[in-house]
């Protein structure tokens, strides 16, 4: 048929034809990619990998070949520098039961939160609240929840701990669900002291009580021997500890500790500086964020300084913690490291003389 046609026309329309052909293909490309676009947009989980993008977000993406050499990026994973061998050691010598007070409308706000941070590196930890919640879980007592009725609370909660779990622990700590614990830090302070002696520790207010009573919101820590004589010598008396819910349980406590002769320790360090902090520690590390008629420095027992020299290197308690700090905390305090600056901690002989504590 092409045979009469001219030469230049025969080549225009074979050129057509072939164009007729690939057009398909090209058309195919770019309705596919469009496709693809679109779908990214509206479902970007689709194309994401989440378990890519996790590996490779802490350096252990396996298709892909690392910017630096393997002997660096194992640093980065595995944390070296960090040396928990005698963290191990007070693990296990200084056996602390951590019980914390929270409300059932704080269960998931708070305490969930605790529980996946410091609340893990306790020997044992316990939720106190009014209501059960198996998701925690928590232990439910039988008292009218609101802040009113702290001190009802507290005398039940450390009644229950005497009768279930008094042989299971040297010391019972005592937080709120907005208190940071370093744990190890504790147990550092608790190493040297002996638990059957009548003692509880923490930040030291004075008003109220002559020798002083130890901060609810920073935190306080029984020896075995002060649960035992609350529990046996104060609570059945009803001149010593009242029976009635109302209160501030920090303050209602340490009269009822005075009265049977549990001694409020001083918990600061050599250099005096506080352990138990009551506040967020942003109040302290800068001078004059608290102004001079703000009610605390009028509670507290010892006088501090403000500033960096305000708070122990080994700290113990933190409270007014939101529950974002309480993983940044973590890991400042257990991934972040400053690389070749560590030290090789030894720990001092255990149980020695109470009496400059106690002082």
């Amino acid at each position: 048929m092409y045979t009469s046609l001219n030469p230049e026309l025969k080549n225009r329309l074979t050129r057509l034809a072939r164009l007729f052909c690939v057009t398909p293909l090209f058309s195919g490309i770019i309705i596919g990619v469009s496709v693809t676009c679109f779908l990214f947009l509206l479902f970007p989980q689709v194309i994401y990998n989440n378990k890519y993008y996790d590996d490779f977000s802490h350096g252990l993406a396996k298709n892909q070949d690392s910017y630096l050499n393997d002997a660096q990026t194992d640093v980065d994973v595995i944390y070296p520098m960090l040396n928990k061998t005698v963290a191990h050691t007070l693990y296990e010598e200084v056996n602390v039961l951590c019980w914390v007070t929270t409300s059932p409308e704080n269960h998931q706000n708070r305490a969930k939160h605790v529980k996946a941070t410091w609340g893990q590196r306790c020997n044992t930890l316990i939720f106190i609240s009014t209501k059960e919640d198996d998701d925690i879980p928590t232990v439910a007592l039988p008292v009218e929840e609101n802040r009113d009725n702290l001190w009802g609370k507290t005398r039940l909660a450390l009644q229950y701990l005497y009768e279930n779990y008094y042989d299971q622990a040297d010391w019972f700590l005592k937080t709120d669900d907005d208190t940071y614990v370093i744990v190890e830090n504790l147990r550092y302070m608790l190493y040297t002291q002996d638990p059957e002696l009548p003692v509880y520790l923490g930040c030291k207010f004075k008003p109220f009580i002559n020798q002083g009573y130890m901060s609810g919101g920073a935190g306080y820590v029984l020896s075995k021997a002060a649960l035992k004589k609350f529990a046996t010598e104060a609570l059945p008396n009803k001149t010593i500890c009242k029976e009635e819910p109302l209160g501030n349980e920090d303050v209602e406590l340490g009269r009822c500790l005075e009265a049977i002769d549990v001694k409020a320790a001083n918990s600061r360090d050599s250099g005096g500086r506080m352990r138990f902090l009551p506040l967020n520690l942003k109040y302290f590390m800068i001078p004059g964020t608290l102004p001079s008629d703000t009610w605390l420095w009028k509670y507290l027992y010892y006088p501090i300084e403000e500033g960096i020299s305000c708070c122990s290197d080994v700290a113990i308690t933190f409270h007014y913690v939101r529950k974002e700090e309480m993983y940044i905390y973590d890991y400042l305090l257990y991934h972040l490291r400053p690389f070749g600056i560590g030290f090789e901690p030894k720990l001092p002989e255990k149980y020695q003389d109470l009496h400059q504590t106690v002082q």
